[in-house]
């Protein structure tokens, strides 16, 4: 299977951080705009995507980025993918394997990892065989900091989609490094409370009521979520999310990563 590729490499360029180098191949493509949010923010931004707004069976993408001392980079992808079946093919698949992040000791690291069921309006909730999801994280000395993996699965007798109930969005974020200490504590206790208020919310005002074999009503909140700390003296914080509506993931990430703004131009998801 021949290997799509991709390379960027950001350096500082006469103190401002910089794409030295872009490279990429069909079907990828990467999107540097001169100007993103205000000018005296040193951040550079970099737009991924795909042609055609999928990624089709058999495709296969490998790439790089590399991030030079004292540099600030975001990569953004596609708000939405598709994966389409070929003629012919049984299935298709897309598996984000081994996402590897190399940093040293102050470094710091955002990853928004999320996805949704389908169309679920119309009828389409997690119909596919197999979803994995990697994520790792490597200091100064190949030392472990954070592995991860999402996998769904079709197995019998419980189908994926019965197994999410009526949550039809999934989601990580991952703050890792010494410059967003604030947006950690931030986050955490942002968490911690809206939880606490999803518990005090009447059940009629809570997501789906599904029956369980003895008649009783099985109350589920309409999103969730939980925050734990990772890494070297927990440096890192992880938050995952369950969701009914795609809407109230975008309003969740906005509001949690605002912290960000004045070191990347402007709010993440604004």
């Amino acid at each position: 299977m021949e290997m799509e590729k991709g390379k960027v490499v950001v350096e500082k360029v006469r103190g401002k951080s910089t794409v030295i180098r872009s490279f990429s191949k069909y079907p990828l493509k990467f999107i540097t705009p001169r100007k993103v949010g205000s000018s005296i923010t040193d951040a550079v931004w970099i737009y991924s995507l795909t042609y055609g707004g999928g990624i089709v069976s058999g495709d296969s993408i490998s790439v790089e980025f590399t991030i030079g001392d004292g540099c600030t980079a975001v990569l953004t992808t596609q708000s939405s993918t598709k994966v389409y079946k070929t003629l012919g093919s049984k299935c298709s698949e897309q598996v984000l394997e081994k996402q590897v992040f190399r940093v040293v000791s102050d470094s710091s690291l955002v990853i928004v990892d999320w996805f949704t069921s389908g169309r679920h309006e119309s009828g389409e909730k997690w119909d596919f065989e197999l979803y994995r999801s990697s994520n790792c994280i490597f200091a100064e000395g190949n030392q472990p900091v954070f592995l991860d993996t999402v996998l769904l699965e079709q197995s019998s007798p419980v189908d994926i989609a019965e197994r999410m109930h009526e949550y039809q969005v999934i989601a990580m974020v991952l703050i890792y490094g010494p410059k967003l200490k604030h947006v950690q504590d931030q986050v955490q206790e942002n968490v911690k409370r809206l939880m606490s208020q999803q518990l005090q919310i009447p059940s009629t005002r809570l997501g789906c009521c599904a029956k369980t074999n003895s008649d009783n009503c099985l109350v589920r909140p309409a999103f969730i979520a939980s925050c734990s700390a990772f890494g070297p003296k927990g440096m890192g914080v992880v938050v995952r999310v369950a969701s009914t509506t795609t809407e109230a993931v975008y309003r969740f990430l906005h509001h949690q990563l605002a912290g960000m703004e004045p070191l990347l131009g402007v709010s993440p998801y604004s």
